[in-house]
């Protein structure tokens, strides 16, 4: 069946051709041209972007199907009196039509999934040919010519050869323009510079019509009320001999119909004289009368009954401005920040024409609820739960303070199950978290200080204050976590994003240290081998759990068992010995960061467009002076503390950069590359486990799973690895197999490492550029599901270079599905 459908020929006629290829031909140079051969009306069928391959799937699947599945199955079964017997002995009549039924379906299926074989049309050839030389004349190759011819086979395929001669390409020569309307003529040449029809430019009927968008936003915006694209005329004159053209831009007057008669006038500026603001335009108020009116800063507020919100709030959100020039743009400025408040529905603003030149604005708000309850539960399972459930109640309440601030109050609350079966008294719901969080946003920057002129309001700024808390009770070290931040968000414009975080405050107290040995068991193995070999332990014993095991570790570091264990020994103790205290002290970190964001995406549909992202922190800075300045006493280990808490203190640096680009009919070549260090200093000589790098993971190095990968070319047990400097760089082909299903290629390289730090572990440690030969490659495979709004991802990721092993044995040591790791994840990993 496979061979069978694997003929690309199969459902070809005799007399017909498939198309195998199309050539393009430019000036008799042949080369690959997208945008040409995005104008041909056929091209072959689709075949797997992989590379070295040219399968056409889709074509063989589509060859899989019978053309007349209906006449086959009837000669088959219901014109075949004995077969309809013997079947009939199985199944019933009403069994086997479904069953003859589903073999039709699948049979269509196949025909839907698959592509029909293209055979070559010379109609169709000839309308590219009409469709590429309009395209090369309205580019300005007025005199291009295209020609084709067919390559036919004696197997039943054939090429295409689209020969193609553009000539020389005309260009401006002249520029000017007739402007029948003072105003408009002087709007237009005081921003003549930024036409798009320049002198010597080429001509290109897009930067024609462009040149209109812009003249007819340009005068909108600068309060030519009743201009509109069809008082614009472009003429065009070629001068024959020299490839050059003269254009003239032509804006009319005005024109007016009043009772059947036209008129033409010249246009005229308007202002916005009157800003009425309706504060309960609902369909429900529409025979309520307003019976509360503002005056503020020159805005009229309107209100049926008491007015709930502070007008500055209201008018702060208006773009459209009392007594100025009227300008088209700030009526959707003005809808986008209303519906950014989250307190109104999307607003509906209307003009009305004043008989003086003026327009009265009316801006129509209709509230949202002041409050909002949501609930959701879930039910989950994971490496550590065997069950767990979990209850999120969240309230929104809107208008707070009465100047549009919204307060998200939620919670959760979850229990489960562990699979730590090691205490068989233990109750078996043994993992608990209770927590709450507390969201206030505010929409406009939250200071003392006057920020418009720094950050005006069609930066959309806002102000965010969030705190939370929980408590965990599970089978790890237990803790206390609270966190508080205060932060500022704004758009300079479409594609960038700032935030800049005032503060963020993060503690985290561990409540069961003494359970430390047995969540981390790989270092307590390690741990409890070499105190058996040293004799503190007899051979057949193990540690007991805290006791024991710290009691060692206190020993191993006074310096008790030197001469007792090697060097090798001594150095995975106090390994051990760092990490326990590290992941088992109380973290305070106060931080200050920046965000900056450049995302070029038009829409959530674009496959071609890159992404920029850095990020700085600074943390512990504030308390460090505060340390110096009260005199403050260091602790047993020469560290400041604040509320009896060692405080700390580094600067983190994040950069990270996206880039697609589109090879056609979704197919895209995913770019990403990332790059990320946190320096400890003053009073840190390392990182704090939530601040630190990971390599691994659904999202990083899919050849490895989470916390798995490095640091360097460390061959370490510990259940979570982490570091404080990171290189990671993805490629990632993505093509479409058939309907909604699509496959990925990839090869994801990287690796952590730590440095300025207390580690000195030479395997672990940037040293140089020599250290980036532990920069580990892993490669690979994927399906993925297009749901529409969310993408279901399976990838299978393979080790293609180790740097665990001995340098000169690091490639394809464990490249097979057993050593893969299997990886499922919602969208794409970048």
């Amino acid at each position: 069946m496979l061979f069978n459908a694997c003929d690309s020929v199969k459902r070809v006629a005799q007399n017909q051709h498939l198309l195998t290829k199309n050539t393009i031909t430019i000036n008799g140079e042949s080369v690959t041209n997208d945008t040409i051969s995005n104008l041909l009306y056929q091209k072959p069928n689709s075949r797997l972007p992989i590379p070295f391959t040219t399968i056409p799937l889709k074509l063989y699947i589509y060859n899989s199907a019978r053309p007349n599945i209906d006449s086959v199955l009837n000669a088959r079964f219901y014109s075949n009196p004995k077969k309809m017997a013997r079947k009939s002995k199985l199944l019933s009549r009403k069994q086997l039509d479904k069953y003859l039924d589903s073999k039709k379906s699948f049979n269509s299926w196949l025909k839907r999934t698959g592509e029909a074989p293209v055979i070559i049309d010379t109609s169709l050839t000839n309308k590219s040919i009409v469709k590429i030389e309009n395209y090369y004349k309205t580019n300005g190759w007025f005199n291009a010519t295209a020609d084709y011819k067919i390559n036919k086979g004696d197997d039943k395929k054939a090429s295409i050869d689209y020969i193609i001669e553009t000539k020389n390409a005309y260009k401006f020569d002249t520029v000017s323009s007739n402007i029948k309307s003072p105003v408009v003529e002087k709007i237009y040449n005081q921003f003549k510079e930024e036409s798009l029809i320049k002198s010597g430019s080429q001509y290109r009927i897009n930067d024609v019509y462009n040149e209109a968008d812009r003249i007819v936003e340009l005068m909108r915006d600068n309060g030519v009320y009743h201009f509109s694209q069809d008082y614009i005329e472009f003429e065009g004159d070629t001068i024959f001999g020299n490839n050059k053209m003269n254009i003239e831009t032509i804006i009319e007057n005005r024109l007016i119909r009043e009772d059947e008669i036209s008129r033409r006038e010249p246009f005229k500026v308007f202002k916005v004289k009157d800003v009425n603001i309706y504060t309960n335009s609902s369909f429900k108020n529409r025979n309520q009368s307003t019976n509360d009116t503002t005056y503020y800063d020159g805005y009229n507020i309107y209100s049926i009954g008491k007015l709930k919100y502070k007008p500055k709030a209201l008018t702060n959100s208006i773009f459209i401005t009392p007594n100025t020039v009227f300008k088209d743009k700030n009526r959707p400025l003005t809808s986008r920040k209303i519906s950014d408040l989250r307190t109104f529905k999307y607003p509906n603003i209307t003009y009305v024409e004043n008989a003086d030149t003026t327009l009265t604005a009316n801006i129509f708000l209709t509230p949202l609820k002041k409050f909002e309850l949501e609930f959701s539960a879930e039910a989950l399972q994971s490496n550590i739960q065997t069950i767990g459930f979990s209850i999120n109640p969240s309230l929104l309440i809107r208008n707070v303070f009465n100047s549009a601030e919204t307060l998200e109050i939620s919670g959760f609350t979850s229990i489960g199950s562990s699979k730590d079966a090691s205490n068989i008294k233990d109750q078996f719901f043994d993992i608990n978290e209770i927590g709450a969080n507390l969201k206030l946003t505010i929409p406009r920057l939250f200071s003392p200080f006057n920020t418009e002129k720094i950050i005006p309001k069609y930066m959309f700024p806002s102000t965010r204050l969030t705190v939370a808390t929980s408590s965990q009770t599970n089978i790890g070290l237990d803790k206390q976590t609270f966190t508080g931040s205060f932060n500022y968000r704004w758009y300079p414009n479409n594609t960038i994003t700032n935030k800049l975080d005032l503060f963020n405050i993060q503690f985290v107290k561990n409540l069961n240290t003494a359970n430390y040995f047995n969540v981390y068991d790989n270092s307590f193995d390690s741990l409890n081998e070499i105190a058996q070999t040293s004799g503190f332990i007899n051979s057949d014993q193990n540690l007991s759990i805290p006791t024991q095991a710290d009691n060692f570790l206190d020993q191993v570091e006074n310096g008790s068992y030197d001469t007792i264990l090697s060097s090798d020994d001594l150095d995975t103790v106090n390994a051990i010995n760092e990490r326990k205290q590290r992941l088992t002290e109380d973290n305070l970190i106060f931080a200050t960061s920046f965000s900056f964001t450049k995302d070029r995406r038009d829409n959530l549909a674009d496959e071609d467009f890159s992404i920029f992202k850095s990020r700085v922190e600074l943390a512990g800075n504030l308390f460090s002076l505060t340390s110096r300045v009260l005199g403050l006493q260091k602790n047993a280990n020469g560290k400041y503390e604040m509320f009896n808490v060692a405080y700390s203190q580094y600067a983190k640096v994040e950069l990270d950069y996206i880039k697609h680009w589109s090879l056609g009919y979704k197919n895209v070549l995913a770019f990403r590359t990332f790059f990320g260090i946190a320096i400890p200093y003053g009073n840190s000589t390392n990182i704090p486990f939530s601040k630190s790098f990971f390599a691994g993971g659904a999202n990083d190095n899919r050849a490895w799973s989470a916390y798995n990968l490095g640091p360097g070319s460390l061959e370490t047990s510990n259940e979570f690895n982490e570091a404080n400097l990171k290189i990671a760089v993805s490629a990632e082909q993505r093509f479409n197999l058939f309907g909604p299903l699509n496959g990925a290629i990839f090869v994801d390289t990287g690796n952590i490492w730590n440095v300025f730090d207390d580690i000195e572990q030479d395997e672990a440690t940037l040293s140089g550029f020599d250290s980036l030969k532990d920069i580990a490659v892993g490669s690979g495979f994927g399906l993925r599901y297009d749901f529409n709004f969310f993408v279901l991802r399976g990838d299978i990721g393979f080790k293609t270079y180790d740097p665990s092993y001995p340098i000169g044995n690091r490639w394809f040591n464990d490249y097979n599905f057993a050593n893969a790791v299997y990886n499922i994840g919602i969208n794409y990993p970048f």
